[in-house]
């Protein structure tokens, strides 16, 4: 291998490494990310489902707009509103 294509890999792996790492503490905010396996098992945990679906722009800005109104989040608004709609 040549000199100039040890290099390259060498750059290759060293900006993998960066990638990999991630942002320091200081600029990810206040609260630590959790990563998509620890998530599942606390959704889990929780009693949450995924469960993905397809809606028009129009409703859920509507969504978005009324879930921060009230402070809470759209998976939780989404919920409350179809609890609602079942019932009735």
């Amino acid at each position: 291998m040549k000199k100039t294509d040890l290099e390259k890999q060498k750059a290759l792996k060293l900006v993998g490494k960066l990638n990999a790492a991630g942002a320091p503490r200081r600029y990810a905010g206040a609260a630590p990310a959790v990563d998509r396996r620890e998530q599942r098992r606390l959704d889990q945990a929780a009693g949450l489902v995924s469960f993905p679906l397809k809606l028009q722009q129009p409703l859920i800005s509507a969504l978005n707009a009324k879930a921060q109104a009230e402070g809470i989040s759209v998976n939780e608004l989404v919920n409350t509103l179809l609890a609602e709609a079942l019932k009735g």
